[in-house]
């Protein structure tokens, strides 16, 4: 049975249907107990996440590092790196930067060299590096001395999934898929024997991208588009047995977080990266909180999403994603929620920024 997602009301409809039925919510964790009961070697300590994202252009980057930092110092998750696949060593750079001010210098950083070429810039920020005090001084410290030592960003995933348990691994992917294509086709060496493909299968418990257009978004997804080749490499080669989950563009359009509530919620200090941002460039752009939503599914769980049936997808040139219902399937997608579950969203976004 295949279905293209056409309509909110279709697929709630349905998924009530289903409630109805069977008295219970269709799916409660990455993998159904049901369809894939616990054994002794899964992986159910704290959630271990790679953040992979396209940083020097939506801000919407920028809070989900800050939310990460947030649940780590809460001890609810460990960051173990940030790879960086927008390409310029200035994107590392605000990657540096925030990490440094959120006091997590020491997370490794990874940079994509041979990514996509003059992606559009929505927000440009990457002057953020070499902000200055009113005295000419530095407005935010660096951790790291040379950024053109940093590893490729396919390099850095080699070298930390090859260094955790089994199947224990989360990717929230919020940018472009260059080094997790990278990755995939990478072959083993001295972080792992295993291919790329083999490395993600034993390490990796699910991936959680910001991306696709299931038609309901009047506009085709930006993340695949600009890195169509890429992203339908990973498509090709993600293993079929390690779950995705989508975070498509129409799940988070409800959830807008306006640049005078961004300066007002920091209110505490002018010296804060992301207040910075806001004050120094028109981030009224219709920027929403689109990728946050990945990192609060990878951390905090689904059971604040609705979530579809588990199936199959395959990406067309036009960045729209054909969804094909498999109870075998790796897939599933994050349901648009109404305007109480948009606003609970938002309000746990700007109770991190309130924080000091």
């Amino acid at each position: 049975m295949t279905m293209k997602v056409q309509t909110i009301k279709t697929i709630r409809l349905w998924m009530l249907a289903l409630i109805l039925i069977y008295g219970t919510s269709v799916f409660t964790s990455c993998k159904s107990d049901d369809d894939n009961p616990p054994s002794e070697h899964d992986y159910t300590s704290m959630p271990l996440v790679i953040l992979d994202t396209d940083i020097g252009s939506s801000t919407d980057d920028l809070f989900s590092l800050e939310m990460l930092y947030y649940y780590q110092k809460q001890g609810r998750c460990k960051l173990l790196g940030v790879v960086v696949d927008r390409e310029g060593e200035d994107c590392a750079a605000c990657a540096d930067v925030m990490n440094t001010y959120f006091n997590n210098g020491n997370v490794p950083i990874g940079l994509v060299r041979e990514g996509i070429k003059n992606p559009k810039v929505w927000i440009d920020y990457k002057a953020l590096p070499d902000f200055k005090k009113t005295d000419g001084t530095p407005m935010f410290a660096h951790s790291i001395g040379d950024y053109s030592a940093l590893p490729d960003g396919w390099q850095l995933y080699r070298s930390i999934l090859a260094a955790q348990p089994d199947h224990s691994v989360s990717i929230c992917s919020i940018g472009f898929t260059a080094c997790l294509a990278q990755l995939l086709e990478s072959k083993g060496d001295t972080y792992s024997p295993l291919s790329g493909v083999e490395l993600v299968r034993r390490k990796v418990k699910c991936l959680y991208i910001q991306g696709g257009s299931f038609d309901l978004s009047p506009e085709p997804d930006y993340n695949f588009l600009q890195s169509m080749d890429f992203a339908k490499t990973v498509f090709r080669l993600w293993p079929s047995d390690v779950d995705i989950i989508f975070d498509p563009m129409e799940t988070g359009d409800g959830i807008e977080y306006l640049p005078e509530q961004v300066i007002s919620d920091v209110s505490w200090t002018d010296y804060h990266p992301i207040k910075q941002v806001y004050m120094t460039r028109n981030c009224n752009t219709g920027q929403k909180m689109w990728d946050l939503l990945t990192v609060i599914n990878a951390v905090e769980g689904d059971g604040l999403f609705t979530l579809s049936e588990r199936g199959t997808v395959r990406l067309n040139d036009d960045g729209t994603v054909i969804f094909t219902l498999s109870a075998t399937g790796n897939s599933r997608v994050q349901m648009p929620g109404d305007d109480a579950w948009c606003s609970a969203m938002l309000e746990k976004i700007r109770n991190v920024n309130k924080i000091h």
